[in-house]
C-alpha cells in the first residue's frame, strides 16, 4: 500500500532546515569570502568578520542591509547549517566558538559549506515526499533522505573529509524523476508563448532581463535557467521547476509561484516581490518585499 504524502512542515521541522540565527555564532558572516559588487559593498576572505558582526553574533545593520550595500546578505539561507555546524563545533570543542579557538574555528568554516549542500538535498527530498503526484519515487526519496541526514550528523573531523559530490549524484536522479512525475500530471498553460520564445524555455535557458510577464508557464522545465532582471510580474509557474535557477533581481510582482518545484529561500530573497506574489508554504515572504 503506498504511503500517503509526507507533511512537509513537520519534515522541515524533525530536519531542522529552517535557519536560526539565534542558535548560531554568525558563521556566514565569517566563514563566508565576500567579493565587493552589486551584492556585497565590500571585500572580505573567508574566516575574517564582517564589520558589521557584532560581539553578540547580530548585524549591526540588518534592518538595512539591501541600502547599506548588502542585498546579497538578504539573498543568503543556510537552511539551518548554521546553527547545526555551530552545535556540533561547541561539542566538540568544549563549548568554544570560532571567536575562543583557531581548530573550532578550523572545523566550522570547512563544515558550514558541506552541511548547507546537504541540507539543500535535504530541502529538496522533503518536497518530493510531500508531493502526491511523486509516489512512485517516494520510496527511494525516502531512503535518499535518511542517508542524507544521517551525514548531516557527523563530527566536524568527519565533515572536513566529506565529498558532498556522490551524495548529489546519489539524490539527483530522485529529484529528476520526482520532478519529470509531478510536471507530467500538471494541466498545459492557458497561454502558450509564442513559438520563438517557447524556443528559449528550457533547462539553463538564458533568460536574463526576458519578458515573460503574464504568462503561464505551468509545467516548465526552467532548471539552472539565467532569470536575472526578468520581468516575471503576474507569471504562473505552477509545478514549474526553478532547480538552481537564478532569480536574482526578477521582479516576481504579483507572480504565481506557490506551486513551483524546488524554489529554496535564497531564490526568493533575491527576487523583488510584493504582497500579490504567491509562495510555496514552506517559504516565508523575505522581509525586503513591498
Amino acid at each position: 500500500m503506498t504511503a500517503p504524502p509526507t507533511d512537509r512542515a513537520l519534515l522541515l521541522e524533525q530536519l531542522d532546515l529552517r535557519a536560526d540565527c539565534a542558535r548560531c555564532t554568525g558563521l556566514c558572516c565569517v566563514a563566508l569570502t565576500l567579493t565587493r559588487s552589486a551584492d556585497f559593498a565590500i571585500d572580505k576572505p573567508s574566516g575574517t568578520p564582517c564589520p558589521h558582526l557584532e560581539q553578540s553574533f547580530g548585524c549591526d545593520i540588518h534592518a538595512r542591509l539591501r541600502t547599506s550595500g548588502f542585498p546579497g546578505c538578504t539573498a543568503y539561507d543556510c537552511l539551518g547549517a548554521g546553527q547545526r555546524v555551530t552545535a556540533a563545533v561547541r561539542s566538540t570543542h568544549e563549548g568554544a566558538t570560532w571567536r575562543d579557538d583557531a581548530a573550532a574555528a578550523r572545523d566550522a568554516f570547512a563544515a558550514l559549506p558541506a552541511v548547507t549542500q546537504l541540507h539543500e538535498l535535504l530541502w529538496y527530498l522533503s518536497e518530493v515526499l510531500a508531493h502526491p503526484d511523486a509516489a512512485p519515487v517516494h520510496d527511494d526519496a525516502r531512503q535518499a533522505l535518511a542517508d542524507t541526514s544521517a551525514l548531516t550528523g557527523l563530527a566536524p573531523a568527519e565533515l572536513l573529509a566529506l565529498d558532498v559530490g556522490p551524495v548529489r549524484r546519489r539524490v539527483g536522479p530522485v529529484v529528476d524523476r520526482a520532478s519529470e512525475a509531478v510536471r507530467a500530471a500538471a494541466p498545459r498553460g492557458r497561454g502558450t508563448p509564442a513559438p520563438a520564445l517557447g524556443r528559449r524555455l528550457h533547462p539553463g535557458a538564458d533568460l536574463v532581463g526576458a519578458s515573460l510577464s503574464g504568462l503561464d508557464l505551468t509545467g516548465t522545465d526552467l532548471r539552472g535557467a539565467l532569470l536575472l532582471g526578468a520581468d516575471l510580474r503576474g507569471t504562473v509557474l505552477d509545478r514549474a521547476d526553478l532547480l538552481g535557477a537564478d532569480l536574482r533581481g526578477a521582479d516576481v510582482r504579483g507572480a504565481d509561484l506557490s506551486r513551483a518545484l524546488f524554489l529554496l529561500p535564497p531564490q526568493v530573497g533575491g527576487a523583488h516581490g510584493d504582497t500579490a506574489t504567491r509562495l510555496p508554504a514552506a517559504l516565508g515572504r523575505p522581509s525586503s518585499w513591498s
